[in-house]
């Protein structure tokens, strides 16, 4: 299944952190979002771990977090908001840079971890062709320089594509003016939010 998508611009860090905000709220409330399977897709240095780690703050991990680039896998658990009574969320943060065959995925016994519930998060999938599950949607990033990343987001699964409409819908609705008129007066008063 495929989308066209959304494509944008990060004009900087701070861009990157609100996407990752609107993100972690939207698989909080998405239905299966917080058993998300989201690959993340761009060379060395693109921001996908930067990305990660927005995410991660913004979904409720507390304490450090840590690139899984050695580790291949780092687990976390998110909290929930205070008055909920449904456990930790469990989150897969995947690093493949390293594999040098997508058989390793097999070896490692990361079937498990994608059969039982929470996030996953995958950097270089390229690495494990063939072996995970579709991805619900898949974040790609390029570098236009230093601190501006061109992202294309895509769905891979029918409750992705859901899930990217709804974002689309939500997170990208144009700012609508206050009262009847659209002169001066709404302009200001819609700038004044």
């Amino acid at each position: 299944m495929g989308t066209g998508g959304w494509t944008g611009i990060w004009p900087h860090e701070a861009a990157t952190q609100s996407f990752a905000e609107q993100l972690a709220q939207g698989l909080k409330t998405w239905p299966g979002g917080r058993d998300a399977r989201i690959e993340l897709r761009g060379q060395l240095g693109a921001g996908k771990t930067t990305l990660v780690r927005h995410l991660l703050r913004a979904a409720g991990v507390q304490g450090r977090i840590k690139s899984p680039t050695y580790a291949v896998v780092e687990p976390h658990q998110a909290a929930h908001p205070e008055g909920q009574d449904e456990g930790a969320w469990p989150i897969w943060h995947f690093d493949f840079y390293r594999f040098n065959d997508p058989h390793e995925w097999e070896d490692a016994g990361f079937r498990d971890i994608f059969a039982a519930a929470g996030l996953k998060l995958m950097e270089w999938p390229d690495k494990v062709a063939g072996q995970l599950p579709p991805p619900d949607w898949v974040i790609a990033l390029e570098v236009i320089d230093q601190d501006q990343r061109r992202v294309h987001l895509s769905a891979g699964t029918e409750r992705g594509q859901i899930w990217l409409q709804t974002w689309l819908d939500t997170c990208l609705k144009p700012p609508q003016p206050i009262g009847p008129s659209s002169g001066p007066k709404a302009l200001e008063a819609s700038d004044a939010r």
